[in-house]
């Protein structure tokens, strides 16, 4: 059932086969219903999580009750609220599931106590923290620039598989748009 997370953990050539069983061992499941969190805001987010199907929403609330998506966790990504997790403080974000979602998860005690028993797995997690963050920033360029038509035309592009699984509010708010102005675009193309 972790055969994508399994697969992951290949991820740079950097641990041994012998140390995924061990890894694979730590991590629990949660089967996560539309609208369940995997982290709500409020929370110091103390575990790791993997998504092996399905899409996490991270977004925040602001004063005025407004949700703001910053981001979406999908099939074979980790997801943690890092500043959360590194710092034990308390979360401002909500990791919550668009769609029907499995997710591995690993306590933080967990992964420190396999930090100490694997030492390539702290390379392992800078490696992968890294790209991850990479490859986001990336991701994230195309909000900046361009209409509201060219975001989410350039969103079509990049994540079809969202197109078709997230509600119209949460692609508008993930593209910094009214959910009015979606529409109408979306009826023009």
């Amino acid at each position: 059932m972790k055969t994508k997370l399994r697969t992951a953990l290949t991820f740079g050539g950097i641990l041994h086969e012998k140390d995924y069983d061990l890894i694979l061992d730590s991590y629990e499941t949660v089967l996560l219903k539309p609208g369940m969190n995997f982290l709500s805001a409020g929370q110091v987010s103390d575990r790791i999580g993997f998504v092996e199907e399905g899409i996490l929403r991270s977004y925040f609330i602001t004063e005025k009750g407004t949700e703001v998506t910053k981001y979406f966790i999908r099939a074979n990504q980790f997801g943690v609220d890092l500043e959360s997790y590194y710092e034990n403080k308390v979360s401002e974000y909500n990791m919550q599931a668009v769609v029907p979602t499995c997710v591995h998860y690993i306590t933080r005690s967990k992964w420190t106590d396999l930090l100490e028993k694997i030492p390539k797995l702290y390379i392992y997690t800078k490696s992968l923290t890294e790209a991850t963050l990479l490859n986001k920033i990336k991701d994230n360029e195309f909000l900046v620039y361009g209409t509201a038509k060219e975001k989410y035309l350039e969103f079509l592009k990049r994540y079809p598989d969202l197109a078709l699984h997230v509600p119209l509010q949460d692609i508008a708010s993930y593209l910094q748009i009214t959910p009015q102005s979606l529409s109408r675009i979306r009826k023009e193309i």
